[in-house]
């Protein structure tokens, strides 16, 4: 499922099947500029991934240009085998990375520090660790031209509950929300790794859960 969240944005929505008949609906973010797509975290598997894929590749006429998964976890990841299988690039940070190849995962093939920075067509794409929070590597992505934010499972729905915390760092969750909130004081939306978007409100939530 794709939504259009802007000119520029969709949200990409997937889901992981616990069996049981429980499904959780996954969100990743697209950035689209000048037939250039950058992809952030891939649905949660290989086929749902490869229609993606086809989808901005077909449809929109979009070259790939990059895939980045915000943390380690199977509903970032899960379709990274079909990104590679089609030469899709892939980045993550370092700390993911290693995360990864110790558990014997497949693993994004380019990593980066803190702080990335990529063109989607002419405009920039900003990419941040900021400390520790959902899990020891979970980064966020900014679009400035639109200042839409994608949080992933760093930042919370309005009225969600903490969630997975069995890799989280919940003492240090909110000062990390606390550094996103003011190194981008100017969002205006942001899509969540679960759930429905919303705008800074978000920020605020997701401190005072954790608080």
């Amino acid at each position: 499922m794709i939504n259009q969240v802007s000119e520029h944005v969709y949200q990409h929505i997937s889901f992981l099947d616990f069996g049981n008949f429980e499904k959780i609906s996954c969100n990743g973010m697209i950035i689209v500029n000048n037939n250039e797509a950058v992809v952030f975290d891939t649905p949660t598997d290989n086929e749902t991934s490869r229609e993606l894929i086809d989808w901005l590749t077909q449809s929109l006429k979009c070259k790939i240009i990059a895939v980045i998964p915000t943390h380690y976890h199977i509903d970032n990841l899960g379709g990274l085998e079909e990104f590679h299988r089609q030469d899709i690039i892939s980045y993550a940070y370092n700390r993911t990375i290693q995360v990864l190849k110790e558990n014997g995962s497949t693993m994004p093939k380019h990593g980066f520090d803190e702080h990335f920075e990529l063109k989607v067509g002419n405009e920039e794409v900003y990419v941040d660790f900021l400390g520790e929070g959902h899990s020891c590597d979970n980064i966020i992505a900014y679009f400035p031209l639109e200042d839409i934010m994608f949080g992933g499972c760093l930042i919370k729905e309005a009225g969600a509950g903490k969630g997975n915390l069995a890799e989280a760092n919940v003492e240090e969750w909110p000062n990390t929300v606390r550094k996103v909130k003011m190194k981008y004081p100017e969002v205006k939306k942001i899509i969540v790794g679960h759930g429905k978007s919303g705008g800074i409100e978000l920020l605020d939530y997701t401190i005072k859960l954790f608080e």
